[in-house]
């Protein structure tokens, strides 16, 4: 792997895996990544729903959910790591009288180009009431690499990545976020062999 491909930095981009990636966690998933970096990657994967939608997670939680756009959500799976914890992808926010870059919930990272997570209770608090920003999607964990580990994957052929388009997130049906974002890339996933080399 070339030096200058290790010090790529793909935050606000996808990660697709490829066809020849078995792992039964990532096996045909699309992650958002949130971070890039010397020491690691954080990320979200987009295109695998929980057996739970946003509304029962809001009742488990103890709030009501006041957003009937959101109440047949799907809560995804974001990640085998912190199941247990809510982690809120949504479009960037602002307070009305903030700093254009300060974000409105107490645990916010801004993702550059974007889009924000938010892991604190208070982003769940203002959906609960109508408010809250328009485009979420909330997933239960989150993927992590640790550093070199995502660079060695790369060099290994498990991904192929892309600059983030946030409408396949928010608006494009889940079984179609695989096939729409191999089109980012001008590909269909026939033409990848499961053994496939560089695309």
């Amino acid at each position: 792997m070339s030096a200058d491909s290790a010090s790529t930095n793909l935050t606000n981009h996808f990660l697709i895996a490829m066809p020849g990636l078995q792992d039964d966690l990532f096996a045909q998933s699309v992650v958002y990544l949130c971070e890039h970096s010397a020491r690691g990657a954080l990320g979200l994967v987009i295109n695998k729903p929980c057996e739970i939608s946003l509304k029962n997670l809001f009742d488990k939680i103890d709030l009501p959910l006041a957003r009937d756009d959101l109440a047949q959500a799907l809560v995804f799976f974001g990640g085998p790591v912190q199941t247990e914890r809510g982690f809120v992808l949504h479009e960037a926010t602002f307070a009305q009288d903030a700093q254009p870059s300060h974000p409105v919930y107490s645990s916010t990272m801004a993702i550059p180009g974007g889009l924000e997570m938010t892991t604190s209770r208070d982003v769940l608090e203002a959906m609960a009431t109508g408010a809250g920003p328009r485009k979420v999607m909330v997933s239960l964990g989150y993927s992590a690499w640790g550093e070199g580990q995502l660079e060695d994957e790369l060099g290994d052929n498990s991904w192929l990545t892309v600059p983030a388009d946030p409408r396949l997130i928010f608006d494009t049906p889940v079984p179609e976020r695989y096939p729409q974002a191999l089109k980012l890339l001008g590909l269909e996933a026939w033409m990848l062999a499961s053994d496939a080399g560089h695309a």
